[in-house]
């Protein structure tokens, strides 16, 4: 039987809930329920699950100054299962999943096998001039990563969600980042999604991670730095600067609505590539009131839409939520935004990160920033 309720005047104004529960090896999980749902108040995880994996480690990096995750657990994750043996459908007789329940809408769990995490932990200061005492001595891989499942239907797409259900993932991501970001030693909640083999995803269902560093990502790192510089200098946040520039500039805007814009980058670096942008200066989505939530999902769907219309067959992206690193300097500085990316160049072609990009990490893009967002304003939902 579905938890579904009839239809309810007025949805729009009803909360969206979440239940907690925990699976069978202590790993938690939230079930989300779409706005005049039923919630998921039970379940119950009969599997025979061996203790929690994880406990990887994260060594320091002396020429870069950056932090690398080491995770040899993560080799025994599964890979591309059949459907009928797919871990992110609900639980059925004859097969148990990570989501112990016969019916739901949005489901956020602990990975089984994650990069970080569980335990929890401050890594040393890696300010210190004399580093060469990180050198030899790996620390704790210490955060969170969590999987975000969008959808029961295995054959799905965020694009080719319902507007009701792509606002309850905006809420679960909004949620998740509030909260990960309060736990101890966390420095940078990152939620995203690889979708496609060629990306390299490992399970086909529509989903997408969250990821709770205990440092600041090194691109995140970088951002942060110039714009606490930017604010510092010039008194005015830089992707509002940006914002704003590409709104005058116009031919590469793809759509604009009353909270929330996107653009193809004046320097993209992909041959797909586009920013969403709020146009009010929030740190993350937790930020976000519901206004602008509410929007956030008209719009992304829009975008994913715009981004599936370009070819016949589905197109590989990252979906990437760049938020603010938890320091309050970076709030304050920082401005939240999604970046979506492609290496699809044609129909079928593909950009590799060859010698230039992935050794030096200088791109070289293969078409004009202008030319793929008329594609894309082209590209009606």
């Amino acid at each position: 039987m579905s938890r579904k309720s009839p239809a309810v005047q007025g949805t729009a104004e009803l909360p969206i809930v979440h239940r907690r529960h925990t699976l069978a090896d202590g790993r938690e999980s939230l079930f989300f329920t779409d706005r005049g749902g039923s919630p998921v108040e039970s379940v119950r995880d009969a599997r025979p699950l061996e203790g929690r994996s994880g406990n990887g480690e994260v060594r320091f990096d002396r020429l870069t100054g950056e932090w690398v995750a080491v995770a040899a657990h993560r080799q025994a994750r599964t890979y591309l299962p059949p459907a009928d043996q797919c871990p992110l459908c609900p639980t059925v007789p004859g097969r148990m999943s990570e989501i112990p329940a016969g019916d739901f809408d949005v489901v956020v769990f602990e990975n089984r096998f994650p990069s970080l995490g569980p335990e929890l932990g401050t890594l040393p200061e890696a300010g210190d001039p004399d580093q060469r005492a990180l050198w030899g001595h790996p620390s704790p891989a210490f955060g969170r990563c969590e999987v975000v499942v969008f959808t029961p239907e295995h054959n799905s797409s965020f694009a080719s969600l319902p507007y009701t259900r792509a606002r309850t993932v905006v809420e679960a991501w909004a949620q998740r980042t509030e909260e990960l970001s309060a736990l101890p030693g966390i420095r940078h909640v990152f939620p995203f999604e690889n979708r496609g083999q060629d990306i390299g995803v490992t399970l086909h269902h529509p989903h997408g991670q969250i990821y709770a560093y205990p440092y600041a990502a090194p691109h995140a790192a970088r951002l942060a730095e110039r714009s606490r510089r930017h604010l510092a200098e010039n008194g005015r946040p830089l992707m509002g600067e940006v914002l704003r520039d590409e709104s005058d500039a116009g031919d590469r805007m793809v759509l604009a609505g009353e909270h929330f814009s996107a653009y193809v980058p004046y320097a993209a670096r992909w041959p797909l590539e586009v920013h969403l942008v709020p146009h009010r200066q929030v740190p993350d989505l937790a930020a976000l009131n519901g206004a602008e939530r509410d929007e956030l999902a008209s719009v992304y769907l829009d975008l994913l839409q715009r981004v599936d219309g370009l070819y016949e067959t589905p197109t590989p992206y990252i979906s990437a939520w760049h938020q603010t690193p938890v320091t309050e300097a970076d709030r304050d500085a920082g401005w939240l935004h999604l970046q979506l990316t492609s290496p699809r160049r044609a129909k079928d072609k593909l950009k590799f990160l060859a010698g230039s990009e992935a050794a030096m990490g200088a791109f070289i893009n293969d078409t004009t920033a202008e030319l793929t967002a008329a594609r894309l304003r082209e590209a009606k939902p």
